[in-house]
């Protein structure tokens, strides 16, 4: 097994806790403990884990809350731990996006069984590419509204990216400021017509000039234009 594969066993009942460590440790994994419902929420959401073991009563905050928060941020597989054995709480887990369940007590092997199960699956399925923009240098991600230079992220405002983002969809055709104005701040817009060479200077400023990477050029008469 990768020993980098890493499991976060969240259980409040130390021997259990104990026991499952010592079984994956043997197995392979690399493991980490945590007792406390909300603190366990908060290393999830920091920290890098492959899978979650994750008891469904706990201190503070309860597995299904967890399981329903982090659904919200991450898809890290998650494999509830219950001794409950009714039907409506194994539902309600797998419909907050448990990836599985298992009822105590369980041996160790079945825990085993369905981790590998699990991470096999992950491990098969086809890596969905993200959607990206580059030119040169500079890489866009729409989706998280991120852009990075050089491998290092740059703090854009919402409209700078906005901007950006429409100028490097379009290359390389010009742009009219007249064109830019309505699809980046609205046909009602009410605000100084310069807005555009105002913002245009912003990004020269966070990316050209402290990058040295040069892309945005000007079309006098006419608008902007993205180049490689």
């Amino acid at each position: 097994m990768d020993e980098k594969t890493k499991i976060f066993i969240v259980e409040d009942e130390r021997q259990i806790a104990r026991f499952l460590q010592i079984d994956l440790e043997k197995a392979g994994f690399q493991t980490a403990i945590e007792k406390n419902g909300k603190r366990a929420y908060e290393r999830i959401i920091q920290e890098k884990y492959d899978l979650v073991l994750l008891d469904v009563m706990l201190p503070e905050m309860d597995g299904m809350e967890i399981c329903r928060r982090v659904r919200e941020l991450s898809d890290i597989p998650i494999i509830m731990l219950t001794a409950r054995d009714e039907i409506k709480d194994k539902v309600e887990g797998l419909n907050l996006g448990a990836d599985d369940y298992v009822t105590k007590p369980f041996s160790a092997d079945e825990v085993l069984a369905r981790i590998r199960r699990i991470l096999k699956r992950r491990n098969e399925e086809p890596r969905k590419e993200e959607n990206r923009l580059v030119v040169g240098n500079v890489i866009l991600y729409p989706d998280r509204y991120e852009v990075k230079v050089k491998g290092e992220v740059v703090e854009l405002t919402h409209k700078e990216f906005e901007l950006l983002q429409y100028l490097v969809s379009n290359k390389p055709n010009v742009l009219s400021r007249d064109q830019i104005l309505q699809r980046v701040w609205g046909y009602d817009f009410m605000g100084n017509t310069n807005v555009v060479d105002v913002y245009i200077s912003y990004l020269r400023t966070k990316i050209e000039e402290k990058y040295d990477e040069k892309h945005i050029y000007t079309v006098r008469g006419v608008g902007y234009v993205i180049r490689d």
